[in-house]
């Protein structure tokens, strides 16, 4: 019985990834920065609180978003990044479920951050793509180098 390396990723799905990446990153920075230059974070943790969450959350999740945007951006651990987002993109939705599809009705709907979440599952089974500088430490069978 032989066994076969995995296929490498072609050139172009290497840095289309990254395009994700990178494009993805930068979304996830300007939702943080949203909530510290737009709304402020005492304003994001009176909004948590409005909608039945704790509002001390703000403040890590705003941490979060911002740091794992930049790891994004950057390709440090970017699969184990938008994994570890995922959570915070889920109850995004979910706030903003009831305020309809577009996120610019009331109080925002839900079209932007169900974006964000699919696309971070779409980067976590992707991998990492092209100029990372950290590549993940677990890598999706069959897709090669991640």
């Amino acid at each position: 019985m032989t066994h076969s390396k995995p296929p490498l990723l072609s050139h172009g799905t290497e840095q289309g990834i990254a395009l994700l990446r990178i494009s993805l990153g930068v979304m996830w920075i300007s939702h943080a920065l949203l909530k510290l230059l737009v709304f402020t974070l005492p304003g994001t943790a009176q909004f948590f609180a409005q909608v039945g969450l704790p509002g001390f959350l703000a403040y890590p999740v705003f941490a979060m978003e911002l740091l794992g945007g930049l790891a994004m951006v950057l390709g440090i651990y970017a699969r184990q990044v938008s994994l570890a987002l995922v959570p915070i993109m889920a109850g995004a939705t979910w706030v903003h479920l009831p305020n309809g599809w577009v996120f610019t009705s009331p109080q925002g709907g839900w079209e932007y951050p169900l974006f964000l979440l699919v696309a971070s599952i779409a980067l976590w089974l992707l991998g990492d793509g092209a100029l990372a500088l950290r590549r993940s430490l677990w890598a999706t069978p069959g897709m090669g180098r991640s």
